[in-house]
């Protein structure tokens, strides 16, 4: 709570759509597991969440693109915003497919490797 009052105040009084804070990846991903693990947020609070920070005119994102269509995989099912985050990337990169042992990530549309 005293945390969301500090952001609040610096995106409401230092932030502009000319002068934008930056959310990398890597901050998507720890403010997801933050909110789940901690705050118990439901999965449609976290989509929410994510979709409110991407309608924020006074944010940046790194890979904006990818994190759209990740939260489309989101919102079709998929259920772990790294493994979403690491398949758009690799594939805005220019991946062709991207390789795992872990089942679930099958969800975020990686192939599992037998």
């Amino acid at each position: 709570p005293a945390q969301s009052a500090r952001a609040t105040r610096l995106i409401e009084r230092q932030l502009t759509e000319r002068r934008q804070g930056f959310i990398s990846l890597i901050v998507l991903v720890e403010l997801w597991w933050v909110l789940k693990r901690l705050y118990r947020a439901t999965a449609i609070e976290l989509r929410q969440t994510l979709q409110d920070l991407l309608d924020t005119r006074q944010f940046a994102f790194e890979q904006r693109d990818a994190v759209i269509r990740a939260l489309k995989k989101l919102d079709a099912g998929a259920d772990d915003i790294a493994d979403t985050l690491i398949v758009e990337a690799a594939l805005a990169g220019a991946c062709e497919r991207i390789v795992t042992f872990d089942k679930r990530a099958v969800k975020a549309g990686m192939v599992l490797l037998k």
